[in-house]
This record gives structure tokens, sequence and C-alpha cells, in this order.
């Protein structure tokens, strides 16, 4: 299957501290782009990769399972591990899902996870997919909700229902686990997201075990906020997390919301 041009995963192999970026669903490398090349040019080594069945069409997707989602980000973890000395891991909606797997799995490799908006239920029409997906392929897209204008995440047209349903069982094996999570959390949640609901976040923060977990609340971004108003915030806050916990690392929970500046 063809590769959409703006789909190419990105990777960058200087440095020795290693952060892996996890893209969302029905998206693709594209979404978080920027956010992976400002960490690149800040000197981290950077894996980007594009999630099985993204990035082509929505029949592809359909074909896919979570457990193909959650090996392509393994692999690439590994790798990270492999020739880093440290490894980060960023996530935005479903890949911040993958990434909080990523940390109950291997809870003493990751050094701190940076989510936005990550996604571990969602709203209301997505229960009935399992139901829904033997006769109806797809439903409405739920890409690109993106509060400045002219900006486009190219995510698919259409919402495949399979793909949905599978998403589902992986947050049925996610959720129970979460108290495994032990690394430092920096979360990004927009005040509106017509993606996720508020549930999700509030369930990840009342069940890890992260001694240190700092929310930021983005009060001008829509769900794809690597895209939108406020993404500079979210540049500046993820490098500085990084540097914070490569040097001398932090202890203690905090909940900030800081004003988020326009771009």
């Amino acid at each position: 299957m063809e590769v959409q041009s703006f789909a190419e995963p990105f990777y960058s192999d200087s440095g020795s501290i290693g952060v892996l970026f996890c893209h969302g669903f029905t998206g693709s490398p594209w979404s978080l782009l920027e956010w992976a090349q400002v960490t690149a040019a800040a000197g981290y080594r950077v894996s980007l990769p594009r999630l099985p069945g993204h990035g082509t069409n929505w029949q592809e997707l359909n074909t896919t399972s979570w457990q193909d989602w959650y090996a392509c980000v393994e692999r690439e973890f590994l790798e990270l591990k492999q020739n880093c000395d440290q490894v980060f891991v960023a996530g935005l909606s479903l890949g911040g899902a993958l990434a909080l797997r990523l940390a109950e799995q291997y809870y003493a490799d990751i050094s701190g996870l940076i989510l936005v908006n990550p996604a571990i239920s969602a709203k209301t029409t997505a229960f009935f997919a399992p139901l829904l997906a033997p006769f109806i392929p797809t439903v409405k897209a739920i890409g690109s909700d993106i509060a400045k204008p002219g900006i486009d995440e190219k995510s698919y047209p259409r919402t495949p229902l399979k793909a949905v349903a599978s998403m589902q069982k992986f947050w049925f094996y996610l959720r129970p686990c979460l108290d495994l999570v032990v690394s430092p959390v920096l979360m990004f949640r927009s005040a509106i997201d017509h993606v996720v609901p508020a549930a999700s976040a509030r369930t990840i923060l009342t069940h890890i075990s992260s001694s240190e977990i700092t929310e930021v609340v983005l009060k001008r971004s829509y769900h794809v906020a690597t895209m939108d108003y406020d993404k500079e915030l979210i540049f500046e806050n993820t490098l500085e997390f990084l540097a914070s916990h490569t040097e001398s690392g932090s202890s203690g929970a905090s909940r900030e919301e800081p004003q988020a500046n326009p771009s």
C-alpha cells in the first residue's frame, strides 16, 4: 500500500538521549512532525514511526489491530533503548495510550512520559463500534480537531470501525494496569476537546503511580494540540521536561494551568 508523502516517518540518529513519538488514530507522523523536529534540533535522538494502517487509506487501517500498532512502537522503543542512555516516550491521543502501555511494560526503562490529550476512552459513538463494525465499515471522520484556522491534520476522511473496535480492546488491557506507570509524567490537556472525553485524563491521573505528575491545561487548542495555537507551549515545556530529567531529575507532584501564548 502506497504511503502518502506527508506520512513518512521521521528519525534523527544523533544524541545519547532518545525520544519516541507516537501519533494518533487515523492520523500519521505529520501531526507530530514539527514537535519531533524541534526535539531533534535540541540534540535528542528522535524516532517518529508511522503506525501500521496509517498514512495510506482507511481500508488498510481496518485490516490492522492494536497489537500491530503496539508492536510498532515497542520495536522503536527497544531500538532506542539499545542505543541511548535514557529514553522518553511522547504521544498524542491513541499515541498517548501506546506510550502508557510501554510504561506499564517497561516501567524501569522509561525516564518520562509526555502525553497530549491521551485517549483511553472515547465519545459515546465509539462504544457501539464492536456491534456496528460487521455491518458499517466506517463512520464520519474524527481528525483535524484544531481550533486554528487553515491547519489540516491530513487524517483519514472516514473512521474505520473494525479498527475502532480493536482500539477499545486495547483500552480494556491498558486501563487495569495503569498503576504500573511510575515514570514522571508531563500531560497536556485541551480545555475543549471534541474527540476524547475529559474522563480519559482524569482516569490516567488518578490511577498511575508516578510520584511526579505535571498537568498543563491548553486553553486555546482542541484535540490535535501539537498543530494548534498552543504548539509552542508544548514544544517549550517538552524541552524543559527532558532537560530536567536528563540532568538531576525532580520529585513531587504538581498541577499547572499556565496561560498559553498564541502562535
